[in-house]
C-alpha cells in the first residue's frame, strides 16, 4: 500500500459518523506498454491538438468543451466553469442505504477502489468495516471524482473496504435480440449432458490459475521477432482434424465429446445401451413361437402333397 498513490481523499458518511479515508485505484494494466510508429520505417507518430482548417497547435489548458442547449445553442464551457458545480467541492462519499448483496447485477459493477483510513486512529473506520462485514450487506454510496457524480458499493474485500463503482441504470443498454423471441426445443438428453458436463468442470474460483493468454503471445512473438525466428508455426492439418469436426457435428454429439474428454461419464449414452437389453426376453418369446409356426407349416404342407398327387393320377 505504500507504493500506491491516492487520487482522492474525503470523509466516508455514516450517518453522523464521518469516516476519514483515501481513496487508491484497486486495478491497474499489465499490458506491455507501447508507442505508434510508421510501419515503412519506424518513425514515431505523434497526436497534436490543432484547430480546425489550421496547423495551429492548441495547448491543453486552453481547451474547453462545447455543449447543445435545449434551444440548440452551442455553450462553451471552461474547465474552471465545471469546478463552480456545487458537487466537485463535496468530499464526501455519502452512504444513502444497505442492501442485500445479491440484489446488485454484477453487469452494474465498474471499477474498483481501495479505501485507507486517513485518520490518526482508524477505530472508525475498523467499526464500519466489521459491521459491513457481520451484517452481509453492501452499502450502497454516492459520491464525486473526476468530474463525475459516481454511484458505487462499498464492501469489504479481505481487511480493506472497497469502493466499487456502479454503472447509472441508463447506462445499461436493454438486450432485445429477435433470435431469442422464439425459443428452440431443447431435447432432455441435450439438458443432461449439458448438466454432466458443467459437473465435470464445477469447482472454486482461483485467479491465479488463469492466465492473460493474449499478453503471454504477444511477448513470445516480440522475443522471436528480436531474434530474427518464427513464433508460432502454423500445425499440419491432418486428415484427422476433419473426422472429428464431423464427428461432432450435432449439439448432443459435441456435449458428449465435451464430458469424455473431461473424463465424466456418459450417463445419457449408457442409459441408452442399457434399454435395448430389456426388450431382449420378448424377443426370446418370439423365438419360441417361431417353431411352432414352422411345425404347422409343415403339417399343411404335408396334408395337401397327397391331395396333388391323387388329383395327379386321376388326370392321367
Amino acid at each position: 500500500m505504500m507504493s500506491m498513490r491516492s487520487i482522492w481523499k474525503g470523509d466516508l458518511s455514516f450517518g453522523l459518523v464521518n469516516v476519514p479515508v483515501k481513496v487508491y485505484s484497486a486495478t491497474e494494466s499489465h499490458d506491455r506498454s507501447s508507442h505508434q510508429v510508421d510501419s515503412k520505417d519506424g518513425t514515431r507518430i505523434r497526436y497534436r491538438k490543432v484547430r480546425e482548417g489550421t496547423d495551429d497547435e492548441i495547448q491543453f489548458s486552453d481547451i474547453a468543451n462545447a455543449y447543445e442547449s435545449d434551444s440548440g445553442e452551442t455553450v462553451i464551457l471552461t474547465k474552471s466553469d465545471l469546478a463552480e458545480l456545487p458537487v466537485q467541492r463535496s468530499p464526501e462519499i455519502s452512504i444513502t442505504g444497505f442492501v442485500p448483496r445479491e440484489q446488485i447485477d454484477p453487469i452494474y459493477y465498474d471499477k474498483p477502489y481501495y479505501l485507507e483510513p486517513a485518520s490518526k486512529s482508524p477505530k472508525a473506520y475498523v467499526l464500519l468495516r466489521q459491521a459491513l462485514a457481520d451484517t452481509d450487506r453492501v452499502a450502497v454510496v454516492t459520491f464525486t471524482l473526476r468530474n463525475r457524480t459516481r454511484l458505487a458499493a462499498l464492501r469489504v474485500v479481505g481487511n480493506v473496504m472497497t469502493l466499487q463503482t456502479l454503472l447509472w441504470p441508463d447506462e445499461v443498454r436493454q438486450a432485445d435480440f429477435p433470435s431469442l423471441e422464439e425459443e428452440p426445443t431443447i431435447r432432455p438428453q441435450e439438458l443432461e449432458m449439458a448438466a454432466s458436463l458443467i459437473d465435470s468442470m464445477a469447482g472454486d474460483f482461483d485467479p491465479s490459475e488463469h492466465e492473460d493468454t493474449y499478453q503471454l503471445e504477444l511477448s513470445k512473438l516480440i522475443e522471436a521477432k528480436a531474434e530474427g525466428t518464427e513464433a508460432f508455426p502454423t500445425p499440419e492439418k491432418s486428415d484427422s482434424d476433419d473426422d472429428e469436426d464431423s464427428e461432432v457435428a450435432d449439439l448432443l454429439a459435441a456435449l458428449r465429446a465435451s464430458v469424455k474428454n473431461r473424463g465424466g461419464s456418459d450417463e445419457s449414452e449408457s442409459s441408452e445401451k442399457k434399454a435395448p437389453a430389456a426388450k431382449a426376453p420378448a424377443k426370446k418369446a418370439a423365438a419360441k413361437k417361431a417353431p411352432a409356426k414352422k411345425a404347422a407349416a409343415k403339417k399343411t404342407t404335408a396334408k395337401k402333397a397327397p391331395a396333388k398327387k391323387a388329383a395327379e393320377r386321376k388326370a392321367g
